[in-house]
């Protein structure tokens, strides 16, 4: 479930509703954003599975006059260190400047008959500033089948700061067509921070 909008009431009304840890959720977010006025935010809940666990995760994103927020809260089971179940949340708050790229990925079903305004399936919003990067490395070659020579390692990397998928079957259209709101805000926001 994700909810945007353009007020700090707002983004505590929208953390209230996820129903995941409100009070802490809120409060972490709060003391991030401190007095600073909210423009746009986005508050994303999803359920995953591990093993035979059901997890839950909240992301909270805000953008600032001049800054981008993010805030993760995380729930988990009581282990070895921890008799009870215990939930970890932390804030990152990073000058617009710093945010080198927003990008959105969009699915459309039946692309051929595609109508302008038409909300995608799904979304992929992906923000980077430089904090993560994933290298994927693999053996080089060349076109000689019968070549053994050592050709060293090729690779790439990503920026991977922070991805969220958000889809009209689980989410909802509403909050694909919030998602799409808050990525443009940002994208607008980082685009007069860079000037």
């Amino acid at each position: 479930m994700a909810k945007t909008g353009t007020t700090s009431q707002g983004l505590r009304e929208a953390i209230e509703r996820s129903g995941y840890y409100p009070a802490l959720v809120a409060e972490a977010v709060e003391a991030a954003v401190g007095r600073e006025s909210v423009v746009s935010f986005l508050v994303h809940q999803e359920t995953t599975f591990d093993s035979n666990e059901v997890r839950r995760h909240a992301t909270v994103l805000v953008l600032t006059g001049t800054r981008f927020i993010v805030s993760h809260t995380d729930e988990q089971s009581a282990d070895s260190s921890a008799p009870a179940p215990y939930a970890t949340t932390s804030t990152e708050s990073v000058k617009l400047s710093r945010i080198s790229s927003v990008v959105i990925s969009r699915v459309v079903a039946d692309p051929q008959s595609y109508t302008p305004g038409t909300l995608p399936r799904e979304v992929v919003l992906t923000i980077g500033w430089g904090a993560v990067s994933r290298i994927d490395m693999e053996p080089a070659g060349c076109g000689d089948p019968n070549c053994e020579a050592d050709h060293g390692y090729t690779g790439s990397t990503t920026a991977d700061d922070l991805s969220l998928r958000i889809s009209e079957a689980g989410d909802g259209p509403e909050t694909v067509r919030r998602t799409l709101e808050f990525a443009q805000a940002l994208s607008e926001a980082t685009a007069v921070a860079g000037r």
